[in-house]
C-alpha cells in the first residue's frame, strides 16, 4: 500500500505543440478523407467558432480546437500572399 503521508508525484507525458499550418493540413485531410468540403468546414468553423464543422475523425476536431482562430487566418492569409507572389 502506498504511503499517503508523502507527496506524490505524477509525470504527464508532454504532447508536441503543432504549428498552425500542421494542424490546417491534417484537419484538411481528415475532411476531405471523410468525404466532406475542407474548405467550406474550415471556413465555417473560423466564422462560427462551432468545432461541430470539424470531423472528430482522426482527432481532427480536438487538434483545431488547440489553435487559435486568428492564428488559422493568419496561416491561410500568410500562405495565400506567398501563393499570389506579393
Amino acid at each position: 500500500m502506498a504511503d499517503l503521508s508523502k507527496t506524490q508525484f505524477f509525470q504527464i507525458e508532454q504532447t508536441p505543440e503543432l504549428s498552425a499550418q500542421e494542424v490546417l493540413r491534417s484537419v484538411y485531410a481528415s475532411l476531405a478523407e471523410k468525404g466532406y468540403d475542407p474548405v467550406s468546414q474550415i471556413v465555417g468553423y473560423i466564422m462560427s467558432g462551432d468545432p461541430t464543422y470539424v470531423t472528430s475523425y482522426k482527432n481532427a476536431r480536438s487538434m483545431i480546437m488547440k489553435v487559435e482562430r486568428d492564428e488559422l487566418v493568419e496561416e491561410m492569409f500568410q500562405a495565400y500572399i506567398e501563393a499570389k507572389g506579393w
